[in-house]
């Protein structure tokens, strides 16, 4: 085989490892998704069921914003 085929063969194959490995990444963190998801409404709701707010916080707290920005 060509030295110039030959590289050319090897680039793509490094290419389509990488992409490959990127899509899989993508597919493990789509499924753990909602088992994170999960696991921090847990957290939320036995934080939240501890202790009482404070009467005197007023403005956004972090959990409002996580709410928003989900």
């Amino acid at each position: 085989m060509p030295l110039i085929i030959e590289a050319i063969f090897i680039a793509l194959t490094m290419l389509v490892a990488f992409l490959l490995a990127f899509v899989m990444m993508f597919l493990l963190a789509m499924f753990l998704s909602p088992i994170e998801r999960g696991i921090s409404k847990i957290i939320w709701d036995h934080a939240a069921s501890r202790k009482p707010a404070k009467p005197g916080q007023n403005g956004p707290t972090y959990r409002d914003f996580s709410k928003k920005h989900f």
